[in-house]
């Protein structure tokens, strides 16, 4: 099968995986994460195949969806592209990205290695950074029925995997908790590049949120 027939087909299964997902882990999160990859890709030695392939069935299946089983998107993948003749070599590291890209709190080793594992991480955090990764915390934040911010719920900066799959805490404490952490975990020249400025923005969108909040703006 030609690279394009099989993007083509590996789209067409992503986007009805996910038709009605919550609105920051939907398709088209998977296709603002694709095409950072593909930006990402052009400044680095790899195969762009599995660069595609890994961005776009990243979260074909995410685990907080599925009860924390973190064995679901895997086998969706694998079993998609054994159907789509795809070399079972190809097939490994794509699954290994998948299994690998999610931040989980950032208090895990990392057991696989590869440059387009850090093309996809990369282009995955982009999109939990910056206007894009605002809405989407605060998306996902209603989504759970959680509350915007509590000033007596401190962050917890400490949280094991489990922990940070388990919280409930405030939307806000998540800035704290991944998403200001992202710009210093970035792997690549341009999401480093990339990341400087959305991560700018965030701390200027906190500096107004508390000011809104405390009634000084």
């Amino acid at each position: 099968m030609q690279a394009s027939s099989l993007i083509e087909n590996t789209k067409n299964f992503v986007q009805q995986q996910l038709a009605g997902a919550e609105g920051g882990h939907d398709w088209f999160h998977i296709l603002r994460v694709y095409n950072n990859a593909l930006l990402i890709a052009r400044g680095e030695d790899c195969n762009l195949t599995v660069v595609e392939l890994g961005a776009l069935l990243h979260d074909v299946a995410d685990s907080k969806f599925y009860d924390g089983d973190e064995t679901v998107g895997p086998r969706l993948a694998w079993e998609f592209l054994e159907g789509q003749q795809v070399p079972e070599e190809i097939i490994i590291k794509v699954v290994n990205i998948i299994e690998n890209t999610s931040f989980k709190g950032g208090n895990f080793e990392k057991k696989y290695h590869s440059t387009e594992l850090d093309i996809v991480q990369d282009a995955d955090r982009l999109d939990a950074i910056g206007a894009i990764g605002i809405a989407r915390t605060f998306n996902y934040g209603g989504f759970k029925n959680r509350p915007m911010y509590d000033p007596a719920i401190a962050p917890n900066l400490n949280m094991t995997k489990e922990e940070y799959k388990a919280s409930t805490a405030p939307t806000l404490n998540h800035f704290y908790e991944k998403l200001l952490l992202l710009k210093n975990t970035m792997n690549t020249a341009t999401g480093k590049q990339i990341a400087q400025g959305r991560h700018a923005y965030m701390e200027g969108f906190l500096s107004q949120f508390y000011a809104e909040w405390d009634g000084e703006k």
